[in-house]
């Protein structure tokens, strides 16, 4: 993650703020993580974002991530971003933005194609730069690491060598 300096380019588009539990019963149960998602609206405005321009996207809580086509304000999130109107996504951690990796790469592609940010709470990326996009690569939805069947287990042991390689000893 490299400490990308925000410029007036990006504040002047949107900052949006994407909040999402994959169940109801997640949302009554798991309000910590709910407070804590809403609670990233003060990293856009200690960012410099204007309180105006920060839009909070919660209308799919509830939803599963599993796939974009249930959760239409995911949807309009990402045409927005295609439209060079969004200067930074924010999620509190990010892979839960999708959790389909086609989903989630898709996404990953169009910031970097207009120049959006993303933010969890780990920080913030630039897709557009390779270590950044790097990184954002190995936060992909964990759904990608948990649904090795046996006939997919060869790609799975090689992702997890990559991923050890990529990562420094303990």
């Amino acid at each position: 993650m490299i400490n990308q300096e925000i410029t007036p380019r990006h504040l002047q588009r949107l900052a949006c703020l994407y909040v999402r539990q994959s169940t109801l019963q997640q949302v009554f149960e798991n309000t910590e993580s709910t407070a804590r998602q809403y609670a990233l609206r003060e990293r856009a405005l200690a960012l410099g974002w204007p309180a105006e321009r920060i839009i909070v996207i919660d209308q799919d809580l509830g939803h599963s991530g599993a796939s974009a086509a249930d959760r239409a304000r995911f949807q309009h999130l990402v045409a927005e971003v295609g439209l060079g109107k969004v200067g930074l996504v924010l999620g509190l951690e990010v892979s839960r933005l999708a959790r389909s990796s086609s989903d989630w790469h898709h996404l990953l592609e169009i910031c970097a194609l207009t120049g959006t940010l993303i933010l969890d709470e780990d920080g913030l990326y630039d897709p557009a730069t390779f270590n950044d996009r790097l990184l954002l690569g190995f936060k992909r939805p964990a759904a990608y690491y948990t649904s090795c069947s046996t006939d997919d287990w060869p790609s799975c042991r090689m992702q997890e060598a990559l991923l050890a390689e990529a990562l420094p000893p303990a």
